[in-house]
């Protein structure tokens, strides 16, 4: 007797929240790692991965790391409370690393900038980068260095 099709399964398992643009638009120097206050329904939709890090940038405001335009849709099961998509939501770190990382943004060119989002130990941890902001050229050459590499990978390997 042959087996069953059950179809395709989703995963399972938290989803790691990537924040691409990020990358591409600035030379990120430095990352540290923090904790970020959350509603019970957001976790869900974060640990399915309903999250959207594109426009979304940090500040400090009255020494306390703040990540502004995060968009987290609403979980498809909770109707009681349903939190703004795009608020403000505080970032845990240390006083001595916020102060360090104020420092460093108040240069010339830097930024503090959300790289990803995944779960650590049970918690929602959110990667915030120090970066640099690209140039169009510099972009333009990052994306040229890439495209070499993969096609020495592929003569490499043979494919075409």
């Amino acid at each position: 007797m042959a087996k069953k099709d059950k179809g395709k399964k989703e995963a399972t398992g938290p989803a790691n929240i990537q924040n691409r643009r990020a990358r591409y638009d600035y030379q990120i120097d430095d990352s540290y790692e923090a904790g970020i206050v959350l509603v019970g329904s957001e976790v869900k939709s974060v640990y399915l991965g309903r999250a959207n890090m594109a426009d979304a940038f940090c500040k400090v405001v009255n020494g306390e790391l703040w990540i502004v335009n995060l968009d987290i849709e609403h979980y498809t099961h909770s109707s009681a409370f349903l939190p703004e998509r795009r608020r403000d939501r505080k970032l845990l770190m240390h006083k001595k690393e916020i102060a360090t990382l104020e420092r460093k943004a108040l240069e010339k060119g830097f930024a503090l900038v959300p790289l990803a989002m995944y779960f650590k130990n049970g918690k929602v941890k959110v990667q915030v980068g120090l970066g640099r902001g690209r140039k169009e050229y510099d972009k333009r050459e990052q994306i040229k260095d890439k495209e070499t590499r993969r096609e020495k990978e592929r003569a490499r390997s043979g494919d075409f």
